[in-house]
């Protein structure tokens, strides 16, 4: 089968606001949501700045019966999962819920409790490990747990791929729906801080300030010393495109392809050239059926980082060689790097589409790159292709083709 594949709903849980309504209008106006760490105690850190998710309520979304055995990761995802379904429009009691589910991306999961968990084991034994704990220790605790809470019973996994796991989600969410073994899935990926992550980053030297100067994100700047980490979940409802236009629903875009590739490097840096990333974008092109010229913008996985900016910087170079540039954005400069950030960039682009806009790169002031570029200011234009890039360290790239309906 090849149904064509649209993006109908969207839920969001984001350093720049809960939901759909208020993301859209931080993102495209500009605001950060970078700023000093609150959720934990920062002394022992040279790093001080984060983007973190504030002013969630899991209560609002969760029912009170399962609340108390999610972790926090857990409670953003099925959050977020709930209010795609309501943007969507959908009742659920109404849908085939055998052939309803969810495929999640995640990086590196629950981090908080599995500190908590190995605290535990190795300082007071087994026998003092909260039971509760242990579940949630697992990568796929998250669509578990959403899929427990709002009774799907269809297909449900969780990729993990570092950077690139909810791009990897989303592309293979979309070909289930694609090729007809499933009618509906709720997809996307998210991450979180947490002082034990924060701490490995900070001594991987993953974070700004890494050269000195000022701790900031400054995606494909020159004076980039680094990422700013971030944490947040965005969920996409997908159904196809059929079913979306037979009950009237909105319909942000269509993902109209995915690419896929790898690129030898080591486990945590970056490929000596940019093959593996052009290999990617190309392959999500060829898909579509599209060439290079009918790319309108491209959400890039920028982060700040010394190599693996300059690395997407000759990718991008290299696919788009004619006259007509694509826009090319990054709003990790808002969002920070959380890693799984794939379903939150993949929902601000079909927005972006649907609204006619793309958004600033903050931080962005002198660009390493030629390429046509938004700096401060979101810019107003017709999106008919976006394209959403992943990098993950190791050599693992993903292009993701979201087109106007």
């Amino acid at each position: 089968m090849n149904r064509r594949v649209a993006v109908t709903g969207m839920g969001l849980a984001t350093p720049l606001g809960i939901g759909r309504e208020r993301f859209a209008e931080a993102l495209f106006n500009g605001v950060s949501g970078i700023g000093p760490i609150e959720s934990f105690d920062v002394g022992a850190f040279k790093s001080k700045y984060a983007a973190e998710v504030r002013g969630f309520s899991a209560k609002d979304f969760i029912s009170p019966r399962l609340l108390r055995r999610m972790d926090r990761l857990s409670q953003m995802v099925a959050a977020a999962a709930r209010m795609a379904i309501e943007d969507a429009g959908v009742d659920l009691a109404s849908t085939d819920r055998d052939r309803s589910g969810i495929v999640m991306g995640t990086a590196f999961g629950a981090t908080d409790v599995a500190a908590r968990f190995a605290g535990t084991l190795f300082t007071e034994g087994p026998r003092l490990v909260n039971p509760i704990l242990v579940p949630n220790t697992v990568m796929n605790a998250p669509a578990g747990h959403t899929a427990i809470e709002l009774g799907l019973r269809g297909i449900n996994t969780t990729l993990n791929h570092r950077e690139a796991s909810a791009e990897t989600a989303i592309a293979f969410a979309a070909m289930q729906i694609r090729e007809g073994r499933a009618d509906m899935l709720l997809t996307g990926g998210g991450d979180i801080l947490s002082p034990f992550f924060f701490s490995v980053l900070e001594r991987f030297r993953a974070l700004s300030p890494l050269n000195g100067g000022e701790e900031r994100a400054r995606p494909f700047d020159r004076r980039r010393n680094g990422p700013v980490a971030g944490e947040g979940v965005g969920v996409l409802y997908l159904e196809t495109l059929e079913s979306a236009r037979d009950r009237g629903a909105t319909i942000y875009c269509e993902i109209a392809g995915w690419g896929m590739s790898g690129a030898p490097a080591p486990a945590n840096d970056w490929p000596d050239n940019p093959d593996g990333m052009l290999q990617a974008m190309r392959a999500a092109m060829a898909m579509a059926g599209v060439e290079p010229e009918s790319i309108d913008a491209v959400s890039a996985a920028a982060n700040g980082g010394g190599r693996s900016d300059r690395l997407e910087a000759l990718a991008l170079e290299r696919c788009f060689t004619g006259a007509h540039q694509p826009m090319v954005t990054s709003i990790k400069g808002a969002l920070g790097e959380s890693f799984a950030s794939g379903g939150v960039r993949a929902a601000a682009m079909a927005l972006g589409i649907h609204a006619g806009r793309v958004p600033p790169t903050l931080g962005l002031t002198e660009p390493i790159t030629p390429l046509a570029r938004v700096s401060t200011d979101s810019r107003k234009m017709v999106v008919d292709y976006g394209m959403v890039n992943a990098c993950a360290s190791g050599g693992t790239f993903v292009s993701l083709l979201l087109k106007k309906p």
